[in-house]
């Protein structure tokens, strides 16, 4: 198995490799790494690449660097220590480089590292840069030599700080480590520079009589811009100082301004009354008129100028209202507006005609003038700070494909339930049109369109941005036949595949039971069903609705994403399932069910309990079968359960056999697609596969790509196609067709139920949670301090590669003195008296305990969990029960029955990450959470071992947090940046990383409230 690597280092992409295998040790050569890709479908794409040594300072375990996690990472006990090693790797050229990144994902023979992938996700983001026109040209000096070079405009510095947190540590390990900020703008740089060069014709210019040498410097400088050497002719008399002064004013005013105010550009559509604010953007004039037209003689375009809020957009003042001396309330209107609307001037040239007159408002444009603001200076504008309001229109009423079919089922019309649902194979009508939002196009009208050749168009009374791209796109499309029929299948296909960014697929009406299908509205087709008989359980309605679904998918032969919320009972859902169809008489192939380790004990009582007659067998441990053994265990059984990490070791056996239906549970297990666990699960045949998650997007669109490639494979496309279509799109754009397309393409293959919604589930009790409020005692306070002082001294002190380390380090340590002071100085010493946090969980466990109730208790760090248990064991005298990442899943499984089963109170105390999913806990109606943990999607998972069906009490969820310390500081932010949670918290404490020692200081000061009297 070969894993390859990348990292950005001297300007240039470096790529080596990490195999298995025996080795041999060395003081300091990395003893798995290779750069020879020969036999695999890397090695054309390295042909070129020339031979380099790079020094890698990588995590190291006595003679061994560890290996990456696509390999499988190594049981560590203690930190491991970073040591550098050398390390043989190819430089690749720039665009070879690139054409490796665009590929590397999709090689079947070669698993990318988590580094790599990196690199490949920056690649992407180079090109859509590059796409968008992000990018502004440049004249540098690199090793004494002038170059000319395309670099990025970061139009969102929010996503570049994501970038910088998401980095892995291995792209910046060559030669001791550098800033991931540096090593990210170095990378980008590099790719938007490749990637423009890939697309801007060479040369530019008109060639010309003068030799090369001899054109002005201006013109060389064009020429190594467009050409595969970015090298400037060289001359002795050139002064490049003034053109490089030009270039880089340029692309400062490309930056985003800063102050209260801003310049803002308004774009007014013929009609538009002359001043205003953003509100009187509605919806269009000329509601009615039936057919496309330019816009009348005399109305022209405008795009007024203003200044506006930055902070408060509400805040807008025309720029006439300035210059007739009625901003008075506004400070420096004049001089703000005028320099704004210089520095706009260099994104906006076309303005240049409105700024000649000595009190500048507005610009007027013809149709192609407006459309190109609307296409080229309106995101460049938006991009470098300036405000923008467009009309509502703009960037929604697109020309598209409508996609009409009609069934042959007879009952269609009547809505009535289908006794045996629908077959894929069935034949439909289908009919393509044209369409404008909710307005189709005919012919006469698309030529009509065609022969006015103008950008902007009225149709119906609204406006269409129109391009020639898009002309040609539909003109191609009334070339192909657009009636006909076609099977069910194929149109299902055709919905998910359709349409470009040129034409894109904007509405499906479908009827009949694939209209249903594709509608999310399939349980209007499904044959009702009520508990199986031989199920030891009632199912609650929303419960029968699902396995009728189940079934429905299961007969149409296609792949079902359950995605029900945490605790509605997925499981129970398959069970019955299996048991349905043993019901009626079918003899369905073995169902294998891939889970996480904590969950198979879980499935295995759950099978006992409800379902006593399904032949369960367990697939796991070194006892497991083998060969025949595995065949003849399988043929013998309706359902067999294995771990992940199972599966991917014996994917070839498990391959070999006839599997009626694979399901995986917690499948976000798959939301990585290039991982060897991920290709292993995916390489299993099946009939059928079904994938339960009740997170199926936890970060990016890409995951939901996965499971449904493990779901239903092929559906979606490819990963790099998906990117390109919908993830892009979507998360850095906002784009509503886009997330329109994406919902229409996966909505008939998923079911996503939330307990909250009471139309679901009425009975499940209330969950409330409170913030614990906690003070430090005089010692903690202390240790606080001195912990906070030191660290900033030596950040101080210390060089880039040191501050991530220092950081995390401190953090750790402040959150154990805020638990207790005897877990950071790890003496054995007492505990009583010591810690606020301790004094409150003490009370509030006896509180619980007097009113006879139970309690789980969430720590993440073993080390303090296995502190507490003696202790308020000894305080509370009762049992505590404590579960960890080392208890056995045998006392595991009896921890949990004794805590179910016991009618005495109790408090149970467990491991965040050895507790937090797998497990039903109802018998608790109090969680406490003793450290926060800050991705709450974490917390929330652990709260629902409590929260979930079987529940018949109010839950009350307690988050400790101490006063005045970083934990209150950093809770605030959290709160703060709610719709940025999943970006920032999702990666765990890293971003904190990256502040400076100022804004460290003010995060991680003790505050005087802080400290009990």
């Amino acid at each position: 198995m070969l894993v390859a690597h990348a990292t950005w280092h001297g300007g240039a992409l470096c790529l080596w490799a990490e195999r298995t295998g025996p080795y041999e040790p060395s003081p300091d050569v990395h003893p798995f790494a290779t750069r020879d890709f020969t036999g695999t479908s890397y090695e054309p794409l390295v042909r070129t690449g020339f031979r380099v040594e790079l020094s890698m300072t990588l995590p190291t375990r006595g003679d061994h660097p560890l290996p990456s996690a696509e390999l499988g990472p190594e049981p560590v006990r203690d930190e491991p220590e970073l040591r550098p090693w050398r390390v043989p790797a190819l430089v690749l050229e720039p665009f070879p480089a690139m054409a490796l990144l665009q590929a590397a994902e999709h090689a079947a023979d070669v698993v990318p590292g988590t580094d790599l992938r990196f690199l490949c996700l920056l690649a992407d983001e180079a090109v859509h840069l590059a796409g968008r026109g992000h990018v502004l040209p440049a004249l540098l000096r690199e090793d004494g030599d002038l170059v000319a070079r395309w670099r990025p405009v970061i139009d969102d510095p929010a996503r570049f700080r994501d970038l910088v947190r998401a980095m892995p540590a291995a792209c910046r390990a060559a030669d001791g480590g550098r800033p991931a900020a540096e090593v990210l703008r170095e990378a980008l740089s590099g790719l938007v520079d490749t990637a423009v060069r890939g697309v801007v014709p060479h040369p530019l210019l008109v060639s010309r009589r003068k030799e090369p040498d001899r054109l002005p410097l201006a013109e060389r400088w064009v020429m190594a811009l467009t050409g595969p050497s970015a090298a400037v002719a060289r001359e002795p008399r050139d002064d490049p100082s003034d053109l490089m002064a030009e270039l880089d004013a340029w692309a400062a005013a490309a930056r985003r301004p800063s102050g209260p105010l801003r310049v803002c550009f308004r774009l007014a559509e013929p009609g538009a009354e002359e001043f205003g604010t953003p509100d009187p953007f509605g919806e269009p004039e000329g509601a009615g008129e039936a057919a496309a037209r330019e816009e009348p003689d005399g109305d022209s375009w405008r795009v007024e100028f203003a200044l506006q809020g930055t902070d408060d957009p509400s805040l807008y003042v025309p720029a006439a209202l300035v210059w007739d001396g009625e901003a008075t309330s506004v400070p420096d209107a004049e001089e703000t507006l005028l320099g704004g609307l210089g520095r706009a001037l260099r994104l906006f040239p076309d303005m240049a005609p409105a700024l000649d007159g000595p009190a500048p408002s507005e610009l007027v444009l013809d149709t192609a003038g407006a459309f190109r603001f609307l296409r080229r200076a309106a995101p460049m504008l938006a991009a470098a700070g300036f405000g923008v309001l467009l009309p509502q229109w703009a960037g929604k009423a697109k020309l598209g494909m409508k996609l009409t079919t009609r069934t042959d089922d007879p009952e269609a019309s009547s809505g009535a339930a289908a006794p045996s649902g629908f077959d894929l194979k069935g034949m439909v009508d289908f009919r393509w049109d044209l369409a404008i939002g909710d307005e189709t196009v005919d012919e006469a009208e698309l030529e009509e369109l065609a022969r006015l050749k103008t950008p902007l168009v009225r149709l119906r009374g609204q406006w269409v941005e129109l391009d020639e791209r898009q002309l040609e796109a539909a003109l191609d499309f009334l070339r192909h036949p657009r009636r006909g029929r076609m099977t069910a299948a194929e149109a299902i296909r055709a919905i998910v595949h359709a349409g470009d960014d040129a034409l894109p697929l904007t509405e499906v009406d479908a009827g009949g039971p694939l209209g249903d299908l594709l509608s999310g509205e399939a349980d209007r087709r499904l044959t009702p069903m009520r508990t199986p008989e031989e199920l030891d359980a009632e199912l609650r309605p929303y419960q029968e609705r699902g396995l009728s679904w189940l079934a429905f998918m299961d007969g149409l032969g296609l792949g079902a994403l359950l995605a029900d919320d945490m605790g509605l009972g997925k499981t129970i859902l398959v069970l019955s399932l299996l048991v349905h169809e043993r019901e009626r008489g079918a003899r369905p192939g073995p169902t294998l069910a891939i889970l996480p380790m904590s969950l198979v004990g879980n499935w295995q009582r759950e099978a006992a309990k409800f379902t006593p007659k399904l032949r369960v067998h367990v697939h796991h441990g070194t006892g497991r079968h083998r060969g025949d053994g595995l065949v003849e265990a399988v043929a013998g059984a309706d359902l067999v359960l294995t771990t992940y990490g199972t599966a991917a070791r014996d994917a070839e056996a498990l391959a070999a056999v006839e599997w009626g239906r694979v399901i995986c549970d917690e499948a976000q297990a798959l939301k990585n697609s290039g991982t060897r666990q991920a290709r292993a699960v995916r390489s299993i045949p099946a009939r059928t596969r079904i994938a339960l998650t009740g997170t199926p997007v936890e970060n990016h669109l890409t995951e939901l790509w996965s499971i449904m490639e493990f779901a239903n494979p092929g559906l979606l496309g490819p990963r790099a196609e998906f990117r390109r279509r919908f993830a892009i799109p979507i998360e850095r754009e906002g784009d509503e067709q886009a997330a329109l397309a994406l919902k229409r393409a996966t909505q008939p293959f998923i079911l996503r139920r939330l307990k909250t919604d009471r139309s679901i589930i009425s009975d499940l009790p209330e969950k409330q949670e409170i913030k614990v409020y906690c003070n430090l005692t005089t010692e903690q306070a202390s240790l606080y301090r001195a912990t906070v002082d030191d660290m900033l001294q030596q950040i101080a002190e210390a060089d880039d590669k040191q501050r991530r380390g220092l950081v995390l380090a401190t953090m750790a340590k402040l959150k154990q003195v805020c638990n207790h002071p005897a877990q950071l100085l790890k003496d054995g010493s007492r505990l009583p008296g010591r810690s606020g946090k301790l004094q409150r969980l003490e009370e509030i466990c006896a509180e619980v305990l007097e009113q006879g109730e139970k309690a789980l208790v969430f720590t993440q760090y073993a080390e303090f969990g296995s502190m507490l248990q003696p202790y308020l064991a000894a305080r509370l005298e009762r049992p505590v029960l404590w579960l960890h990442g080392g208890t056995s899943k045998q006392a595991r499984d009896d921890l949990v029955q004794r805590f179910q089963d016991d009618p005495e109170p109790a408090v149970f105390l467990l491991s965040l990450k050895a507790a937090g999913t797998g497990l039903t806990l109802t018998a608790a109606n109090h969680v406490v959470h003793v450290d926060r943990w800050w991705n709450p999607a974490v917390e929330d998972q652990a709260t629902d071992r409590a929260f979930r069906i079987g529940q018949t009490r109010n839950v009350q969820v307690r988050k400790f947090i101490c006063v005045g310390t970083m934990e209150e500081r950093v809770d605030e932010m959290i709160e703060r940046k709610k719709a940025l949670a999943e970006s920032i918290v999702g990666t765990g404490e890293d971003w904190l990383t990256e502040l400076s020692v100022a804004e460290l200081r003010d995060v991680l000061r003790l505050s005087p409230e802080a400290v009990s009297d």
